[in-house]
């Protein structure tokens, strides 16, 4: 009996056995269920995973960091001084936030944006190559108009007509007028741009949105959240070519860059003066060549007297020889020091009229705009009655004068703000254009 007994280690040793078993198979079949169900759930996620990663990769190398900064920079700087100019002409508070900047093309945003856009279309004439499409929601574009038209924006007219749209089309050629003038502060160079192009277009239906990009081309997308006054709060958008904010990019840089390198040019304006110092130095070769001075020929007597201690004269003699040619130099040295006070003259006048220019800050001005002139006879002018037409010596769209006190100051257009007629400066006459104007 006891051979047939088994002890209590071989008992463990089956247990143990058991266990391992059951756990294997356990894990064996919890392995071909999860290679099973693994395959279904990457064929369910991999549209999404798959559309995401493409759209990355397609547009990874378009524009880098810095350049999405840049571009972020450039529209809040422009947007900012736009919206001051909406909220003139719209007679509420515009408030336009930090854009957000990114890559895509028109199908893209076709699909994200299946809505009826105004789309308005500005070319760059001066000093950017290229268009670009500024595109507002048509209802926000018809509070717009309802606000141009005297209305109060509460309840707007949803069907956009050719008067609204001619409205609205004002409002964004004065509003994209200020986005380059503000692009030229920022880039140091004039640019202009021709009246924009508006139409409405549903972006949901509509094929083709603009002509200066392909459906599929690459463009930089700038949104910014626009609030007017409870009225309105939406989002417009910038459309871009890549060319065009690339150039955009290189203008910023840049500019910054001539910026930084034109800041140390003054630094060695103060070089010049130590640059005297050395002058005295070769003053006293030319010292004793003009020695025809009388003063030191009477000084020959006073050796005279000397003669008596002719010994102690070899004596003191080198002592004497290197003093007397400091003093000689010292004379010598004040001459050219009259020359180096003169520099400082011509530069004194400067920062004392910037100065006490603020004691005429409040000094009222006459601003007057010249649309024109032209010479009559006294005989022509006799004969001017009702009616009669005075040819000006200016083209019709050619920039106006703008006269301070009489005094030719700046360039500008002429524009409309709330049925009275104003003048957008483009152009600030340098100090030469000013002194021909007066001569």
């Amino acid at each position: 009996m006891s051979d047939d007994m088994i002890s209590q280690e071989e008992i463990d040793a089956l247990l143990n056995g058991g266990l391992a078993g059951a756990d294997g198979d356990d894990k064996s079949a919890d392995d071909a269920a999860a290679s099973e169900a693994a395959p279904a759930a990457a064929a369910e996620e991999a549209p999404a995973g798959d559309t995401s990663e493409d759209d990355s990769s397609q547009f990874a190398g378009v524009l880098t960091d810095t350049e999405k900064d840049a571009l972020g920079e450039i529209g809040n700087i422009s947007m900012g001084s736009a919206a001051t100019t909406l909220s003139v002409l719209l007679g509420h508070k515009v408030n336009i936030t930090t854009p957000s900047v990114a890559v895509a093309t028109m199908s893209i945003i076709k699909e994200h944006y299946p809505l009826p856009y105004l789309i308005v279309e500005v070319g760059y004439t001066t000093g950017i190559d290229g268009n670009n499409v500024l595109a507002i929601q048509a209802h926000d574009a018809a509070i717009i108009a309802d606000l141009m038209m005297g209305g109060d924006g509460t309840n707007p007219d949803t069907n956009i007509g050719e008067i609204a749209m001619s409205a609205v089309g004002e409002a964004m050629n004065q509003m994209m007028g200020t986005v380059a003038t503000s692009l030229s502060t920022m880039f140091n160079k004039k640019i202009d741009i021709s009246p924009p192009k508006v139409n409405l277009i549903d972006l949901g239906t509509e094929e083709k949105v603009t002509e200066i990009v392909g459906q599929d081309e690459p463009v930089v997308r700038v949104s910014f959240r626009m609030e007017v006054d409870g009225l309105i709060d939406s989002e417009i958008m910038q459309i871009l070519p890549v060319h065009v904010a690339k150039e955009m990019v290189e203008s910023l840089m840049g500019g910054s860059a001539a910026e930084e390198a034109a800041a140390p040019q003054p630094a060695p304006a103060p070089a010049p003066t130590p640059a005297p110092a050395p002058t005295p130095a070769p003053a006293p070769t030319p010292a004793p060549t003009p020695t025809p001075a009388p003063t030191p020929t009477p000084a020959a007597p006073a050796p005279q007297p000397a003669a008596a201690p002719q010994y102690a004269a070899p004596q003191y003699a080198v002592p004497p020889q290197n003093y007397a040619p400091p003093q000689m130099a010292q004379p010598a040295a004040s001459v050219p020091v009259q020359p180096v006070q003169f520099t400082p003259l011509a530069s004194g006048p400067v920062p004392v009229n910037d100065a006490n220019i603020g004691l005429i800050l409040d000094v009222p001005l006459q601003v007057t705009v010249e649309l024109g002139r032209t010479s009559k006879s006294i005989k022509e002018v006799l004969e001017l009655t009702n009616g009669s037409i005075v040819e000006l010596d200016r083209l019709a769209g050619e920039p106006v004068d703008i006269m301070v006190n009489g005094k030719y100051l700046a360039k500008g257009e002429v524009v409309v703000i709330d049925e009275n007629f104003g003048v957008r400066i483009t152009d600030i006459a340098s100090p030469a254009e000013r002194a021909a104007k007066l001569q």
